[in-house]
């Protein structure tokens, strides 16, 4: 962790819950970011949480934007910094409902025409913000305000949906590694053009888990190979270091998912259509590292 500057741009004073991973992982994302930063927030969990006016936990810039227009926002300022002769960070920071829902025509069209910017993606897998109501980015069998009796039907794939725009850098990252998701920062923000950060953010009241285990949920959505920690870098992957393990000797998914009260009562038939997705997912994976496909 010594590589990871001091300087706090999120500050204490956040109105986040207990245990948040949002602002776990906008912390470490603007310490890899620094200070020439503009953050484009449109309406998520991080809207809510950056304090009350005149108040504010955030030590950069921030445009607070409408659910649907963060992309098209970030392309715009993107543009005049250019223009301006600035190379000021432009980081799009939104939640799962405002990027594989509500914001994916702006996202797509962002990155059709090649937009100069970094967008993240932090993926709790819920509406949180309004009470966690189920968003194309519930995993299947999971219970929320809209699905009390388990979702029924399968996580929408982002980073496939993502990766057919060609942009020039797209990674998977994890609240609960800090180290790699601050590289993959750096990374991204050194590479022009158009790049995408999909993050997973255990959250402690929409999950139903004890607040301080959001690090443990992450490690052991990882380890149990829900979620694969991976970068495509001008269309070639590469599988990170903690997923190459884990896909060797995965830990059991059930696992993981009884950590979780929102998969209570979880029938077999959920728990196996789970582990076929991520079967096709990893495999999928392993052969584009691979080179084979």
């Amino acid at each position: 962790m010594t590589e990871i500057p001091k300087e706090e741009y999120i500050l204490k004073c956040t109105s986040a819950c207990a245990g948040c991973p949002s602002s776990l992982i906008l912390r470490y994302v603007l310490k890899a970011a620094g200070p020439d930063t503009v953050l484009v927030v449109p309406a998520c969990c991080t809207s809510v949480i950056q304090g009350i006016y005149p108040n504010t936990a955030m030590n950069v810039p921030v445009y607070n934007v409408a659910f649907a227009a963060a992309a098209a926002c970030a392309s715009g300022m993107s543009e005049a910094f250019s223009k301006a002769g600035k190379k000021t960070n432009v980081i799009v920071y939104a939640g799962d409902g405002g990027t594989v829902d509500i914001g994916i025509q702006a996202l797509s069209g962002a990155f059709e025409r090649e937009t100069d910017f970094l967008y993240i993606c932090y993926d709790n897998e819920a509406y949180g913000n309004t009470g966690m109501q189920r968003s194309g980015s519930t995993p299947i069998g999971a219970r929320t305000t809209t699905t009390p009796g388990g979702k029924i039907h399968a996580k929408k794939d982002i980073d496939a949906i993502v990766a057919a725009h060609h942009p020039t850098y797209l990674a998977t990252a994890c609240a609960a590694y800090p180290q790699d998701l601050f590289k993959k920062v750096q990374k991204a923000l050194s590479l022009p053009g158009s790049k995408f950060l999909h993050v997973l953010a255990p959250c402690p009241p929409g999950w139903r888990f004890s607040s301080e285990k959001t690090v443990a949920m992450g490690k052991l959505a990882v380890r149990s190979g829900i979620w694969i920690l991976f970068e495509r870098e001008y269309g070639k992957v590469t599988i990170n270091g903690p997923s190459k393990a884990a896909l060797v000797k995965p830990a059991p998914l059930e696992e993981y998912l009884a950590g979780q009260g929102r998969f209570k009562g979880i029938d077999q038939n959920a728990i196996d259509a789970l582990k076929s997705q991520a079967a096709a997912r990893a495999l999928h994976l392993q052969r584009e590292a691979e080179g084979i496909c």
